[in-house]
């Protein structure tokens, strides 16, 4: 057999590697924008805080890691439309918007109150932790404890939600992630968040 036939499967499955990696990697350049977005709706900008990575295009992808080898440059020629087929992040479905009203609706009631005074505090897992409960009246706490328990199971579920809406629940872990960072980034100023080792910080 000669160096041309035994060359040919080889880069047949390498090309095929490559395809199958192009339309799975997570986009994380829109993910931090849509994220952003969505942040932004649900506790406003009132101090003027720019969120992580402003200025980036909104509607730019991460691109593949770049691969020199001959396989992927065939790859490009033969099936250019593979690098189109990027997935997109949608937060636009009927029970990510739910989510998001529900959000809107307890940051405009108890929670904004309670980040103002210091009781709440953004977590380094993208939920909200009651981090002093002595900063809350007594008349308060019960309802703000409710306003948490609400929260912290919509924020798992949009996350979920999310990941799953956009065909990869295996991706749920980086949505998370993303919206930790954008919770914090969007965060008034003197509110509280959680760092990676667990300590406090005010914005």
């Amino acid at each position: 057999m000669s160096p041309a036939k035994r060359t040919t499967p080889f880069l047949l499955t390498l090309m095929l590697t490559a395809c199958v990696t192009i339309n799975v990697y997570f986009p994380a350049a829109q993910a931090e924008a849509a994220a952003r977005e969505f942040v932004d709706q649900v506790i406003g900008d009132e101090t003027g805080a720019k969120p992580a990575n402003q200025g980036q295009n909104p509607g730019a992808l991460v691109p593949p890691p770049a691969q020199p080898h001959l396989a992927l440059a065939l790859l490009d020629l033969l099936i250019p439309v593979a690098h189109a087929q990027s997935p997109d992040i949608n937060l636009k479905t009927p029970a990510i918007q739910a989510i998001q009203e529900r959000m809107k609706t307890r940051f405009a009631g108890q929670l904004t109150a309670a980040f103002d005074a210091g009781a709440l505090g953004f977590g380094n897992d993208g939920l909200i932790v009651l981090r002093d409960a002595a900063k809350l009246g007594l008349r308060e706490r019960a309802a703000v404890n409710q306003a948490l328990a609400d929260e912290n199971r919509d924020r798992n579920a949009l996350y979920r939600e999310v990941a799953v809406a956009n065909g990869h629940p295996e991706w749920e872990t980086q949505i998370r992630e993303t919206f930790s960072r954008q919770w914090i980034a969007g965060a008034h100023g003197g509110w509280w968040y959680q760092v990676g080792d667990g300590s406090w910080k005010q914005k």
